[in-house]
């Protein structure tokens, strides 16, 4: 046998597999956020890589020329690219509705840094998505996470692209994330809706009443008190959703 071909082709799988594992926890919850430097992220994807590369189904190929070899690294990136954004956009859901509790609330002015995919970040959305973060991994979701990454190898072997499949998933993971955020804020709509017409209805029953005065530590008060007793049902939806497309990578 010869060595020399041996070694390129076990080099050549090894980078195939860091290609998508490496894109993948650029973008992935938990893995891929963006307080953790991108340093510490590729670092793990090539951690995560040698340690799979013996179980993924990646055949030891050797190709003809260097265009071969970096048009399949462009199309195992893309692969990789794709699953991590795609449950970004799902985890996504969380940070839009702590924007929707921020407004409801009276809390959309209390800026924080960004900590996700989201600029000018609100303190509740960054609240919200720190919190779901640290329940991939309270959760043992992060081991999910992995399992999926090896079965994307059956969804999408070596090479495997399907353009109008994956713009289709993620067409349908931004209206999903915009539905589960909208859905799991619903408590704070009603709740905005019921004190504001309530203080509507005093200010026009008693003109001098100061209501901007009044209602705005009630709001606020009453956004907190609804968050404590709706952030663990909100994160756990999320989080099912999220188990269940790393579950099957489909909707």
């Amino acid at each position: 046998m010869d060595l020399t071909a041996f070694l390129t082709a076990q080099v050549t799988g090894f980078v195939l597999v860091f290609a998508r594992l490496g894109s993948t926890f650029m973008f992935m919850p938990g893995f891929g956020e963006a307080l953790i430097p991108v340093r510490v992220r590729l670092a793990f994807g090539l951690v995560v890589s040698v340690a799979l590369r013996p179980a993924v189904d990646v055949p030891d190929t050797e190709f003809a020329n260097v265009l071969q070899l970096l048009f399949a690294i462009g199309l195992e990136l893309t692969i990789g690219i794709w699953i991590g954004m795609t449950a970004r956009i799902i985890m996504s859901a969380i940070q839009f509705a702590g924007y929707q509790v921020g407004l409801t609330s009276g809390l959309a002015n209390a800026f924080s840094n960004e900590l996700g995919s989201f600029q000018g970040s609100t303190l509740i959305a960054s609240a919200l998505l720190m919190a779901g973060a640290a329940l991939i991994f309270a959760s043992d979701l992060h081991y999910l996470i992995i399992d999926a990454l090896m079965r994307s190898y059956e969804v999408f072997p070596l090479g495997g692209l399907m353009p109008g499949d994956m713009a289709q998933q993620i067409l349908r993971a931004g209206g999903m994330s915009f539905y589960i955020g909208a859905m799991i804020a619903a408590p704070f709509f009603v709740m905005s809706l019921v004190l504001n017409v309530g203080f509507g209805l005093a200010n026009r029953m008693m003109p001098t009443l100061p209501v901007f005065f009044i209602a705005a530590p009630v709001l606020i008060a009453s956004g907190l008190f609804v968050l404590v007793m709706a952030s663990p049902m909100m994160l756990h939806v999320v989080h099912d959703r999220l188990a269940d497309w790393l579950n099957g990578m489909v909707f």
